[in-house]
């Protein structure tokens, strides 16, 4: 049996870009915090690079702390809670920054941003779809 599906958001992304990068923003308490994501449907959350919590005037250290494991090693982030908008869907999710530095990446996981999209990829065409997941 077919199914349909309609998205409100058509994005067309670089195949020969790693990843598929996303335009992202934070807000936090007026201030807003712009830089690009990839999309790591492997990541639990949503993890980004301390500089941009920073930017918001965050103490990154007053979060919720948890302990990241990959394949390669662990590091240690804090979760805060702010508006995350992505190709114009704004959500209010919980986000965490890297305590480290030298964590150079940013990526939009599965709680806090997947779990609140509907997603869909034709990756040989470069054509992203997204609408916000109504509940």
């Amino acid at each position: 049996m077919a199914e349909t599906l309609e998205f409100n958001v058509v994005h067309y992304y670089d195949l020969k870009a790693v990843g598929i990068p996303l335009d992202v923003s934070l807000i936090y308490n007026g201030k807003t915090s712009g830089f690009v994501a990839k999309i790591d449907t492997g990541s639990t959350f949503c993890i980004f690079r301390r500089s941009h919590g920073e930017l918001l005037d965050l103490e990154i250290e007053s979060g919720n702390p948890i302990q990241i494991g990959t394949a390669t090693g662990s590091f240690r982030v804090y979760g805060h809670q702010l508006t995350l908008t992505v190709l114009g869907i704004e959500n209010v999710s919980t986000v965490y920054f890297a305590e480290s530095d030298y964590f150079d990446r940013n990526v939009l996981g599965r709680i806090g941003w997947l779990d609140r999209v509907k997603l869909g990829l034709i990756e040989r065409e470069g054509k992203l779809f997204l609408s916000e997941c109504k509940k």
